[in-house]
C-alpha cells in the first residue's frame, strides 16, 4: 500500500514538472540585431553602432546592425514588424519611420499597432548647410541665388518624405526659393553629393552634420529649430534670420516588433536608459548634436501619436507628397 502511494505521488509530481514545461531561458541568450532603416555611414547608423556596443556591456550579448534601407524606412519597417516578437530583432525607428510616413504614403504597416516602444533615444535639430563652393553666406543670399538661377540650385534628401525633405520643402514654401529636389536612399549618399558638389543644399540632422561644419567641408547657414545649438553657437536660426514655420526636430527611438514580451521589453527599456544615463555614451551623441532624452514605452508610445497628429497637420497644410 505504501509503495502504491508513493508510486501515485511520483506520477503526480512528474505530471506537474511536465505541464510547468522547460524553464524559460534566460535573455538574451544569442545575438541581438537591431535594423537601422538607412544606409551605412549616417547618423542614424552610427548611432545605432554607440548604443548596440554600449547595451552589448550591460546584456553581456553581441548586438549587430543591420542596414535596411529604402522605401523612406519602409523597408525596414516591414522587416521588423514581421520578426519573431522575441526581442532578437529591434529597429531604430525615427521620425520619418513612425511619425511621417502615415501621412505620405500608403503603408503596409502600422507603426503603432506593430511596434513595441522600447525607449526614446534623443531628438536633434535639423541643419540647413550648403556646399562650401555655394556663394552664399546666410539663408537670405542662398534664396537670392536660387531665385537668380530658377532650378539649377539643388538639395539632396534622405528620401522623399524624410525629415530633411520635409524642412526643405517647408523652407521653399516659406521663401519661395526655387530648389530642385534630389531624393536619396539614405543621408550618407545625400550627404556624400552634397560634400563633392553634385547637391548644393541639405537639411541633415545636427547628428550627421556638425562634423562636417566643424571640419569645415560644410557650410551651415542656419538651424530649423527653435533655439541655436550649444556646438555651433554663432549659427542663428533660420526664424532669427526672419525665416517662419522652418521648425524640424528629428528624434530617435527603438522598437521591437508587436508582442514583444512585456518583460523583455522592461529589460530593454531599463538598459537602455542606463545606457543613456553613462557620461561616456552622452558625451559621444551629444557630441553630434543629439539631446538625449528617455522614456518609457508607453510614454513613447503617447509621444508616436501625438507626432502622427502633428505631421498629418503639416503635410496637409504645406501639400507635400512623397513623389
Amino acid at each position: 500500500m505504501q509503495i502504491g502511494k508513493f508510486l501515485a505521488l511520483n506520477a503526480l509530481a512528474t505530471a506537474a514538472v511536465l505541464a510547468c514545461g522547460p524553464a524559460a531561458a534566460a535573455y538574451p541568450e544569442k545575438t541581438i540585431t537591431i535594423v537601422v532603416p538607412t544606409a551605412a555611414g549616417g547618423g542614424n547608423d552610427a548611432m545605432a553602432r554607440v548604443l548596440g556596443q554600449a547595451m552589448s556591456a550591460k546584456l553581456k550579448q553581441s548586438i549587430v546592425v543591420d542596414n535596411k534601407a529604402g522605401a523612406n524606412g519602409s523597408i525596414a519597417s516591414e522587416f521588423v514588424m514581421r520578426a519573431p516578437p522575441d526581442g532578437y530583432t529591434l529597429m531604430l525607428g525615427y521620425i520619418a519611420t513612425h511619425a511621417m510616413n502615415p501621412s505620405l504614403q500608403k503603408l503596409r504597416y502600422d507603426p503603432v499597432k506593430d511596434f513595441e516602444p522600447v525607449g526614446m533615444i534623443g531628438s536633434s535639430a535639423t541643419l540647413m548647410v550648403v556646399n562650401p563652393g555655394v556663394k552664399a553666406a546666410n539663408a537670405a543670399e542662398l534664396v537670392a541665388i536660387a531665385k537668380a538661377t530658377p532650378d539649377k540650385v539643388s538639395y539632396a534628401s534622405a528620401g522623399n518624405g524624410t525629415a530633411p525633405h520635409f524642412a526643405a520643402e517647408m523652407f521653399k514654401l516659406a521663401t519661395g526659393a526655387p530648389l530642385l529636389h534630389i531624393p536619396y536612399k539614405g543621408s550618407a549618399p545625400a550627404l556624400n553629393d552634397t560634400l563633392g558638389g553634385q547637391t548644393q543644399v541639405m537639411f541633415p540632422s545636427l547628428f550627421t552634420s556638425v562634423p562636417y561644419v566643424k571640419s569645415g567641408k560644410l557650410k551651415a547657414l542656419g538651424v530649423a529649430g527653435n533655439k541655436r545649438s550649444a556646438l555651433l553657437p554663432n549659427v542663428p536660426t533660420l526664424k532669427e534670420q526672419g525665416i517662419e514655420n522652418v521648425d524640424v526636430s528629428q528624434w530617435y527611438a527603438l522598437f521591437a516588433p508587436a508582442k514583444t514580451p512585456a518583460a523583455t521589453v522592461e529589460q530593454l527599456n531599463k538598459v537602455l536608459n542606463e545606457v543613456l544615463a553613462d557620461p561616456a555614451v552622452v558625451k559621444r551623441l551629444e557630441e553630434h548634436g543629439l539631446e538625449v532624452t528617455k522614456m518609457s514605452p508607453d510614454q513613447l508610445r503617447t509621444y508616436v501619436q501625438e507626432e502622427q497628429v502633428k505631421w498629418k497637420k503639416v503635410v496637409q497644410a504645406a501639400k507635400l507628397t512623397a513623389d
